[in-house]
């Protein structure tokens, strides 16, 4: 195996969990602050949840459309090291959050079909990294988390001047796949790796995690 690819496991919920991530080798691991979701911590279970991580595992605050107090609350009471903006969130309050925060941006932005591809662009010289996840059904009451993959013909091959992450019905039977024909060097899981919403499985974790570093199966 080649571990050249990193692997983030988002919507983190359970202390064993977040020991699964870590020891199948995980280099994020990623806590919801999102109401509707049924992966949704507050900042005081978050906070229990990343004094189990280790040095070396980034700790990731997904929200959604949040503003400063809600951000000066979460972060007051848990140590992240990057903040992913899943909403609908402009250039300008990326750059705005990165300023009054000082910590890297990931912005998320949902590919449904070619024509949302220019949207990437808006985000490339402001956000630290990029998440590209499938775009949300109509009518569906999550951002992401949903499942559901896109088209990865649609990015096979692209360059993109910062680091990127792939996201969307990413699971251990399609995450090498998924790799290869994307040249993706990191990946975000959630549902993918679950029991039920918001339980995470060992197993998949461990098996996710390995196929995602194991070139002979791509």
């Amino acid at each position: 195996m080649t571990p050249d690819v990193s692997v983030k496991i988002c919507g983190l919920t359970r202390a064993e969990d977040v020991r699964a991530a870590v020891d199948a080798g995980a280099r994020y691991v990623g806590f919801v602050f999102f109401a509707a979701s049924p992966r949704n911590v507050s900042a005081t279970r978050a906070a229990q949840l990343a004094a189990l991580v280790p040095p070396g595992v980034a700790k990731v605050g997904l929200v959604v459309n949040a503003d400063d107090k809600t951000l000066d609350d979460i972060l007051s009471a848990v140590p992240l090291d990057i903040l992913q903006l899943h909403g609908s969130e402009t250039p300008e309050r990326v750059a705005a959050v990165k300023a009054r925060f000082g910590l890297p941006v990931m912005k998320a932005v949902g590919v449904g079909d070619a024509g949302d591809l220019p949207n990437l662009d808006r985000y490339f010289g402001v956000a630290d990294q990029v998440l590209v996840d499938a775009k949300p059904p109509k009518g569906a009451t999550l951002p992401g988390g949903n499942g559901l993959a896109f088209d990865w013909n649609l990015i096979a091959g692209r360059r993109w001047p910062v680091p990127w992450m792939l996201a969307g019905g990413l699971t251990p039977d399609n995450v090498a796949a998924a790799v290869r024909l994307t040249g993706t060097r990191q990946v975000d899981v959630s549902s993918g790796v679950e029991s039920s919403p918001g339980v995470k499985d060992a197993d998949k974790i461990r098996a996710l995690v390995s196929a995602a570093h194991d070139r002979t199966l791509a």
